[in-house]
């Protein structure tokens, strides 16, 4: 039986919660390109169960998701930095108060009980998701100090830090977390090979 090679993933979903994963669209280049995407990043995330229904993308919605991102990341740094983002706060706030999905259990064809919807969500249930997650988390006693920005040279992504210790310091030990170890790397080939390394 030959296996076929598996594409790479095009969503990143390492930081610990949704909202903070949605941060990482953004990153390097932009994924949410689509209405398609938005469901499909939805779904990884786990916002919305595979089984469904899922809704029908349009394609004004990665403009209104990426907007709700801009002021997702805006209310992270400032809580970061001890500072207020009173715009995005009010942003969030209001996208909170529409209803989010209504989640239900359906059966599979073994048997067991799957989770499913009521029907196909809209964009402001969506949104509503994004947002309830964002501020469960900041005003989270236990989880917010949890929050960590990524050390990688150049990288300006969130995560929460649930290692054993809290000592992570990268968002993603495979992307940034590789490369501070080659760099480190080539640093100490560079120091044992130069005349004053000695």
């Amino acid at each position: 039986m030959s296996l076929l090679p598996v594409a790479p993933a095009p969503f990143r979903y390492d930081a610990g919660r949704p909202c903070l994963d949605l941060l990482a669209t953004g990153h390097p280049a932009e994924r949410l390109v689509t209405g398609e995407d938005v469901v499909g990043w939805c779904v990884g995330a786990g916002l919305l169960p595979a089984r469904g229904p899922l809704p029908q993308p349009q394609a004004h919605w990665p403009a209104a998701v990426r907007e709700v991102r801009g002021h997702l990341g805006l209310l992270v740094d400032a809580s970061l930095a001890g500072r207020r983002a009173p715009l995005s706060l009010d942003r969030l706030n209001a996208a909170a108060l529409a209803a989010p999905p209504v989640p239900q259990a359906a059966r599979a064809r073994d048997g067991r009980l799957v989770a499913a919807l009521h029907s196909a969500p809209t964009l402001s249930a969506l949104l509503s998701l994004l947002a309830r997650d964002t501020l469960t988390l900041l005003t989270d006693p236990a989880r917010a100090p949890l929050l960590r920005r990524c050390e990688g040279e150049g990288c300006p992504l969130v995560y929460l830090d649930t290692s054993r210790g809290q000592r992570r310091r990268w968002c993603s030990s495979e992307t940034c977390g590789n490369r501070e170890r080659v760099a480190r790397h080539r640093r100490r080939t560079t120091q044992r090979s130069s005349p004053s390394g000695k």
